[in-house]
């Protein structure tokens, strides 16, 4: 007998999920996670503070109402750390007695230390004081550490001058000017934040372009808007060195360029927080980057072991991790449950937004499959007007062949919200005609879909009338009318 049908370890966005998902099934859980990171990376020093961070540097910089009422325009002319970090820290208190919250009251123990295994069904759990453990037993485990920014060898980070993304949440004051290393999701991310605060942003990264993943047309707008707030890129270039001086930071480049700057912050991946558990004598193995290998059931090379979230690498997000989590423990008890769709949405936290589902043009050009391009823009729309976005936009990717969506690429104002509309219909297996033939609200950013859509079924049908063809969408019938009502007397009365 052991002591825990299932032990989770991490309280992240996959452990928490995988603890709920075996106390709904009746099984007896304990988590076990250090004190001070109820929640995981996600809570505490990942997702929810930097996202809050985000929207208190919209709010105090009133960035989205410049288009209004003036590039100069300021919630707070002076804006410093302490602003920014009292809604993170609002916020992040507030999510850490959620996630506690949800775990006590499905009757899920909370065991408070860092884990380790002593073999495949045995965990010691180390407290903070010394000589404070437990040893514990569980018929099915979860790791669910979550991830760390990876630090290069040959760069000293001082946690003040040089940092890595965790130390923007401890950072004493707002940079004049920064250097930011590293041009992936993270670092374009906070590299916007700091912009629209007044820093003098700087981008190094190695590779030719940023975000590769993305829509070319959007990350385009995305760094046109990027260069308009003063951020410079530096694409093609590796760091050679940084030197920490009195007042600041020089970053020295492989082609001989040099940069002043107060502070410089390294974004160079994601490490797999694994180091500590002792993962061999459970008989696991992690690569070199402290990731996990898993099967599609998340069970990892111990049957009884799962892993999920970060620590098994990509995707690598908080919404997937989710799913995840309660689907390994759904594995581990034989609950029948369904795979995770392959249909996901990517969201980046730029300011402006940027979000996607579904296939992007390059992909569909190198699959040689047909489709027509629909575009909406938001300042062709009422309430682009109304919220003062004149820049944001809308693209639909179309089959030609039966009009359906194959990719819903969003910039702007709402895009991570927005985005979820056209993932409904591509995972309903829907073609545009829906969106043609639907009625949105007015004005709303949702009826950039409308827009976009009429604007797809005009090229294909201008394009069949030329060729002779049929248009490849068909419109359903139009079904019975319905009855009349006085639900809607107020609103149009």
């Amino acid at each position: 007998m052991h002591d825990y049908d299932l032990l989770v370890i991490g309280s992240g966005p996959g452990g928490q999920k995988a603890a709920i998902a075996a106390a709904k099934l009746g099984k007896k859980v304990a988590v076990a996670e250090r004190r001070s990171m109820m929640g995981g990376v996600c809570v505490n020093t990942g997702t929810i503070p930097s996202k809050t961070l985000r929207e208190a540097v919209l709010y105090l910089t009133g960035f989205a109402q410049r288009e209004m009422y003036g590039a100069s325009y300021r919630v707070k002319s002076e804006i410093t750390i302490a602003d920014l970090l009292a809604r993170c820290q609002h916020v992040v208190g507030q999510e850490v007695e959620v996630v506690r919250n949800q775990l006590l009251r499905n009757h899920v123990d909370i065991l408070t230390g860092t884990a380790r295994f002593t073999d495949d069904h045995t965990v010691v759990v180390e407290g903070e004081h010394r000589g404070d453990h437990s040893t514990v037993t569980a018929a099915n485990i979860v790791i669910a550490t979550g991830t760390r920014p990876a630090r290069p060898s040959t760069v000293q980070f001082d946690d003040d001058h040089v940092i890595d993304s965790d130390g923007v949440l401890a950072l004493k004051r707002v940079p004049g000017s920064l250097v930011v290393v590293g041009a992936g999701v993270i670092g374009i991310e906070y590299a916007s934040m700091f912009a629209a605060l007044g820093t003098k942003v700087t981008v190094v990264e190695k590779r030719p372009q940023m975000l590769d993943f993305c829509d070319p047309e959007v990350v385009e707008s995305l760094k046109f808007h990027l260069r308009d707030q003063g951020v410079t890129f530096r694409f093609g270039e590796e760091v050679a060195s940084v030197e920490v001086a009195p007042n600041g930071t020089v970053t020295s480049l492989a082609s001989g360029k040099r940069i002043a700057a107060d502070m410089v912050m390294y974004s160079a991946g994601r490490q797999g927080v694994t180091d500590a558990l002792d993962l061999d004598k459970a008989g696991i193995e992690a690569d070199k980057r402290g990731r996990i290998t898993v099967d599609k059931q998340y069970r990892t090379s111990v049957p009884h072991v799962f892993a999920v979230g970060d620590v098994i690498g990509f995707p690598a997000l908080a919404a997937t991790s989710m799913d995840q989590g309660r689907i390994a423990a759904c594995h581990a008890f034989g609950e029948p449950v369904r795979d995770l769709q392959e249909l996901q949405p990517i969201g980046i936290y730029t300011i402006p937004e940027i979000s996607y589902c579904g296939r992007t043009e390059a992909e569909l050009t190198s699959a040689a499959v047909p489709y027509e391009v629909g575009v909406s823009r938001y300042k062709e729309l009422a309430r682009g007007a109304i919220v003062g976005d004149s820049y944001g936009m809308l693209k639909l990717l179309v089959s030609t062949e039966d009009g359906k969506l194959l990719g819903t690429h969003v910039f702007g104002s709402g895009a991570t919200d927005l985005v979820h509309i056209g993932q409904a219909i591509m995972g309903c297996g829907g073609t545009v005609d829906y969106l043609v033939d639907t009625v949105l609200n007015y004005p709303t950013l949702s009826e950039a879909y409308k827009v976009a859509a009429l604007d797809v079924t005009n090229k294909m049908r201008a394009l069949a009338q030329l060729t002779g063809e049929r248009v490849a969408t068909v419109s359903a019938e139009p079904g019975p009318a319905p009855e009349p009502t006085d639900a809607g007397a107020e609103i149009t009365g």
